[in-house]
């Protein structure tokens, strides 16, 4: 498959996560909700990292992601993001982990902030 038809598919996937989160959340399903955001954030930067170099680590880890965006893209501020969005980048990186293996739930405010750091993690990775 083409490189940029995989980036298609991972950026459509990715967006279809984030419709997903909004309605999870609203259906007090808070654990896949938070999911569902960190699946947002990962396929997004997939993809950016998939236009720009034709590939991307076969990694989870947002941090580890976005560590390769700025690399590629020093003048974008992203690592600037990355030290201002700290807690919520590691937050939703356990996310990965917590929803699928561990017995925790997701409180409602809990989601709620992290849907709200999805739209700024949104509005950072789309203008790089």
């Amino acid at each position: 498959m083409p490189a940029i038809e995989e980036a298609e598919i991972l950026r459509d996937r990715a967006y279809a996560f984030l419709r997903n989160a909004r309605r999870l959340f609203e259906e007090g399903e808070y654990d896949l909700a938070a999911f569902s955001v960190e699946q947002f954030c990962q396929l997004i930067l997939k993809y950016k990292l998939l236009i720009k170099t034709g590939t991307y680590p076969r990694t989870n880890s947002l941090l580890r992601l976005l560590r390769e965006l700025d690399k590629l893209e020093p003048g974008k501020n992203v690592g600037s993001f990355i030290d201002s969005e700290l807690m919520f980048l590691t937050r939703i990186e356990d996310a990965y982990i917590v929803a699928r293996y561990l017995p925790r739930r997701y409180e409602r405010k809990e989601v709620e902030e992290l849907l709200k750091f999805a739209e700024r993690f949104r509005e950072v990775i789309e203008n790089i």
